[in-house]
């Protein structure tokens, strides 16, 4: 009986390890799975931002403001993102990406070809965001 306990009680510290062991490295896991999310959105936001501009320099508003939404879709997941990770910093440039989107946007909806620029400070502000992760 003594033996069996005993083997029970080693069987069980095991499992604790074991348990232990993985949480551990599944949350450097889940880190690096968000952070990677965070550069594929910031990525998308720029990208979509740099469209815009083609499209406002097509003179093709309506395209424009609909690659400033999808910038502005991506740049609050993105905000969503690093709020979770404790990036304030980084979060403070994003809100400014996202107040140059809204600017662009507004602009492109008035058919003003000023919106170009606000799409190209937006288009910088998450070049340095994604700069500052790339360093991380």
């Amino acid at each position: 009986m003594k033996r069996a306990l005993g083997i029970f009680v080693g069987l069980m510290v095991c499992v604790l390890i074991g348990w232990v062991w993985g949480t551990s490295s599944r949350s450097g896991i889940s880190r690096a799975l968000a952070t990677s999310e965070l550069r594929g959105e910031l990525r998308g936001a720029r990208a979509a931002a740099l469209d815009a501009r083609v499209a406002i320099y097509n003179v093709n508003f309506g395209q424009a403001s609909g690659h400033l939404e999808n910038a502005r879709s991506l740049l609050l997941h993105a905000s969503d993102r690093l709020k979770s990770l404790g990036r304030d910093d980084e979060l403070k440039q994003l809100q400014t990406a996202l107040a140059s989107v809204d600017d662009a946007q507004r602009m492109a909806g008035k058919l003003d070809q000023t919106a170009n620029s606000r799409a190209g400070d937006a288009a910088k502000t998450i070049a340095d965001v994604l700069e500052e992760e790339a360093k991380r």
